[in-house]
């Protein structure tokens, strides 16, 4: 009994860690789209001059 509550911890400790690391990520990946954007907007307006 006291190993299964064990490994009910390590899976919620393991999800919650991949939880933190995808909310964090998020940050940097909407940067990255957003610069990205920003570049193809400004190339576009290039070639339309």
């Amino acid at each position: 009994m006291k190993r299964k509550g064990q490994n009910f911890i390590e899976y919620a400790a393991l999800i919650m860690i991949i939880s933190v690391a995808l909310v964090a990520m998020n940050v940097y990946i909407k940067r990255a789209m957003n610069a990205r954007l920003a570049q193809v907007r400004a190339e576009l307006n290039e070639s339309i001059r």
